[in-house]
């Protein structure tokens, strides 16, 4: 079996990129869903707005300048391929080297603490990332990342349901969570929703979920109803953009499932705002 090498400097080079583009260029699923919902929404507030959403994102692009002050905090999904070698250092410093000179050489935000209660001093260069790791076969890195501002992060929720609270407890768990975040993650709102698994991996898996395009469906046609159905919901709470009211309060409502316990039915929400920023590379 051929073993593939990969140099640490290539992979840093690959997310230094990858969270830079993010940064300043807004993925073209999200801008098509604000142009979308700016020719739908109904209220004047909400259709100025969107209007101003969309011309930031121009600008952004434009001057290469971040589309939103809070850049986030780095997160990668990562499937590694079981028969590369890296060279010259290890993955996970190559990985957290790319951040450190995308936020340091991009001019974005750090907003990084080195401890969560006590000290909370800045780390100065938005590391450390939180990196998730999947071996796989094949010899590729396949990256998908996403940068998550705190606004948003901080009205995520999850709920350890039981199996008899069936599909009606689930979706009204996550729209009592869409519902009490309200205007505070900066609508219109993207949805990331896991079913399954454990405590750790429903969370997991909404996150994962949020930076799936939101032009896509999940491949189970049952879940690819749900998500319509909860985005419709969603859009009938009147929140609208920046929380002014109108019709358009959710860009997208993702879903991703895992099996679980039969005694269990985890299900976690993960809100992101507008500026859903993510990117996906091969390596």
């Amino acid at each position: 079996m051929e073993i593939r090498k990969i140099s640490c400097t290539e992979i840093t080079a690959a997310v230094k990129k990858l969270y830079m583009d993010m940064n300043y260029y807004i993925g073209d699923d999200i801008m098509s869903a604000l142009e979308t919902a700016h020719s739908s929404e109904e209220s004047e507030i909400g259709k100025s707005v969107l209007s101003q959403l969309i011309e930031n994102n121009k600008i952004a692009a434009a001057e290469e300048v971040p589309i939103c002050q809070d850049t986030g905090m780095a997160v990668l999904f990562i499937e590694y391929g079981e028969r590369i070698v890296i060279e010259d250092g290890s993955f996970e410093q190559a990985v957290q080297e790319g951040v450190r000179q995308a936020y340091i050489d991009g001019y974005l935000r750090k907003s990084v603490v080195d401890d969560p209660v006590f000290d909370r001093i800045n780390t100065k260069d938005n590391t450390p990332a939180i990196i998730y790791t999947n071996i796989v076969p094949g010899d590729k890195i396949k990256i998908l990342a996403g940068c998550k501002g705190f606004g948003s992060e901080n009205m995520s929720a999850i709920k350890m349901l039981t199996p008899s609270a069936g599909v009606e407890g689930v979706k009204q768990f996550i729209l009592d969570a869409v519902r009490y975040a309200g205007p505070n993650p900066c609508p219109p709102i993207v949805v990331g929703v896991g079913i399954g698994g454990t405590f750790e991996k429903a969370a997991m898996l909404a996150k994962k979920a949020t930076l799936r395009p939101i032009d896509t469906d999940n491949p189970d046609e049952r879940y690819a109803e749900l998500e319509k159905e909860l985005l419709t919901e969603i859009n009938k709470m009147g929140f609208g953009p920046a929380g002014l009211g109108g019709k358009n309060t959710a860009l997208g409502v993702n879903i991703e499932y895992y099996p679980t316990h039969i005694a269990g039915m985890p299900v976690a929400v993960n809100i992101c705002c507008h500026a859903a920023r993510h990117k996906s590379t091969v390596i």
